[in-house]
């Protein structure tokens, strides 16, 4: 709040100054008037940047993916991203923004869709494109899990319906002002800053449910059902995607303060020490399980890191930001294991980074909430500051009921277009590989195949 206030403050005296012939008294309400539109143009502008940003994920999601994952399958993976901005974008302009937050957008005049404080947020214009980059994210989550052996149509159903309905739905409850924004145990209300349950657990409860419909990759698990470990094909791909995320997620988390004030400063530090912290724990236990530290494992420390501190990350400290990454980066070296031993083909480690770390961060807010993140309404909201067990209480039931919308939701999808169309490819097609069977060609070219 100071923080705002002294930023008003700088643009009301500017204002000010830019009216001709102002004595710096005279005029003060033509000033006031100018410096609220200089204050929303400035905040419209860091939401449409952190947009941006948060759109440049996209790349990272496909090289992590792509790189975690067989050379046979590079340009169906780039498909799947490319396809999951493309339909997750204009199908949540066509459906899925009414459903969040009631606005029918193809039908606004101009006018209003431009007008600066007509939005929830902001222009309309601006808050829908920021909003339309997370729903975007969130269907890319589920590609990773149902890497290699996916019917790309059946992908692109699963991800029209996931982006016009399912995930909308769930915003709806939440930042839209639905039922689970009016709900509280004691004086307890939910808390999600920036969507570790809202947008990386659909993403990930999504992307359990396509990868039990499909099964295990060929060739995964032996006679015996012990896992054998497939590597993927380009490291470097997957470290450079996991830096991009990085990078995208401080407009992620920064952008969803929805304003451009001091705590945007505060929420990036917050997004860097976590993601830090993140990769320390998850080489420290690979290291201690498998003698090496493992380069992959690390990356997924990082994104760890980054899931877990999405949700806490305007009310914790920077102390607490890192003891969340660096329990997030235990948990994923911990979830991937335990998953692959349970049969759970999971090639990128989606499910455990963004549903495992996603429910880490969302509880964490119970433990560690140290100030108000404009969701809690009140300062040492967390159990380990004095404000008792009625907020963890709060974060686990918007966990379950997300869980179960999207089990529920996801599940009925796949096993629609399982039963139907098809959900797998073939054997033929799953060991020639997806570029050729689905797209008609190699993602790469035969003399660097060879090479």
């Amino acid at each position: 709040m100071a923080g705002k206030l002294a930023i008003t403050s700088v643009v009301v005296g500017a204002a000010v100054l830019m009216i001709p012939g102002s004595s710096g008294a005279q005029d003060l309400d033509e000033a006031a008037a100018l410096a609220a539109e200089n204050r929303a143009l400035l905040d419209n502008l860091w939401i449409l940047v952190a947009g941006i940003l948060v759109f440049l994920m996209q790349a990272g999601f496909g090289l992590v993916e792509a790189g975690l994952t067989r050379a046979k399958n590079v340009a169906n993976i780039m498909a799947k991203n490319l396809a999951d901005a493309t339909l997750g974008i204009l199908m949540f302009f066509l459906f899925g923004y009414r459903l969040a937050f009631g606005s029918w957008l193809p039908f606004m005049d101009i006018d209003t869709f431009t007008d600066l404080a007509g939005g929830p947020v902001g222009s309309h214009a601006t808050f829908f494109f920021f909003q339309a980059m997370f729903a975007a994210a969130a269907v890319t989550i589920a590609s990773g899990a149902m890497a290699g052996r996916t019917k790309f149509t059946s992908y692109l159903i699963f991800g029209a319906i996931t982006t016009a309905v399912i995930y909308p739905v769930v915003v709806g409850w939440t930042w839209g002002g639905g039922w689970i924004a009016n709900m509280s145990v004691g004086d307890a209300v939910y808390s999600d800053f920036a969507g570790s349950t809202i947008v990386h657990s659909v993403g990930a409860w999504a992307a359990l449910m396509g990868a039990l419909m499909l099964g295990p990759r060929i060739g995964k698990y032996d006679e015996n059902g012990k896992p054998r470990a497939i590597p993927g094909h380009n490291m470097a791909y997957t470290i450079i995607g996991v830096f991009i995320l990085w990078f995208g997620w401080f407009g992620f988390n920064g952008g969803s303060e929805l304003a451009m004030d001091n705590l945007v400063a505060f929420v990036a530090v917050n997004t860097a020490l976590s993601a830090c912290a993140g990769v320390v724990g998850a080489v420290i236990v690979i290291w201690m399980i498998s003698g090496k530290p493992d380069v992959a494992m690390a990356g997924n420390g990082a994104l760890a890191g980054l899931v877990s501190i999405t949700a806490p990350v305007g009310a914790v400290t920077p102390m607490m930001a890192i003891l969340i990454g660096f329990i997030g980066g235990i948990l994923v070296v911990a979830a991937v294991l335990s998953f692959d031993r349970m049969g759970i083909d999971d090639p990128v480690g989606a499910i455990s980074v963004h549903g495992v770390c996603g429910i880490w961060g969302t509880l964490s807010i119970g433990l560690f909430a140290r100030y108000d993140d404009a969701f809690l309404g009140r300062e040492d909201a967390g159990l380990f500051y004095g404000g008792g067990i009625n907020q963890l209480i709060m974060q686990f039931i918007l966990v379950a009921i997300v869980a179960v919308w999207t089990v529920v939701t996801t599940g009925i999808v796949f096993a629609g277009l399982k039963y139907t169309i098809g959900l797998r490819v073939s054997r033929e097609e799953e060991l020639k590989g997806l570029d050729l069977t689905e797209h008609g060609s190699p993602g790469y070219a035969p003399e660097a195949m060879a090479g």
